[in-house]
């Protein structure tokens, strides 16, 4: 089990969208997926499309970056989480075990005709003005690619 603030977690769990930004050549680009989460390994699930511009650019440059925000005007209520690391295609046992996952949370994608993609991150940032003005929250996963501050 990682170890990761609950804040991070109880966040995660009151959204399902994330939209994902992938770069190649210094041309980036983003898209919007539905997600189920695994906190025990801090694992993100998704589907998409094999031939979308963010797999394409994925399968290039895996190295992404990933944010999931509560839309709002009030400043005092203003969320968000915005996390960088790796996407790619689970295989054999992981491939089953997060099928059942993201299965079980959105059914519809059954009949679907998309792919199982993973995103771990290796650091995330939360904003949380409920917490106080400007509070931000940080993680760091082993190997990250983000300088600690």
């Amino acid at each position: 089990m990682i170890d990761i603030d609950k804040k991070f977690k109880e966040f995660i769990a009151e959204h399902h969208v994330l939209t994902l930004a992938t770069a190649v050549d210094n041309i980036p680009y983003v898209a919007n997926c539905f997600y189920a989460y695994e906190p025990e390994t801090n694992m993100f699930i998704f589907t998409s499309d094999d031939h979308t511009k963010h797999v394409q650019d994925a399968l290039e440059n895996n190295y992404v970056a990933v944010s999931i925000v509560l839309e709002t005007s009030i400043v005092g209520k203003i969320q968000g989480l915005q996390m960088n690391g790796i996407m790619y295609a689970p295989v054999g046992e992981l491939k089953k075990h997060v099928n059942i996952k993201y299965m079980l949370k959105y059914p519809f994608a059954a009949v679907m005709n998309t792919s199982l993609w993973v995103f771990e991150p290796d650091f995330m940032k939360l904003t949380d003005n409920r917490l106080g003005f400007g509070t931000k929250l940080n993680w760091f996963g082993e190997g990250t690619k983000i300088e600690k501050k």
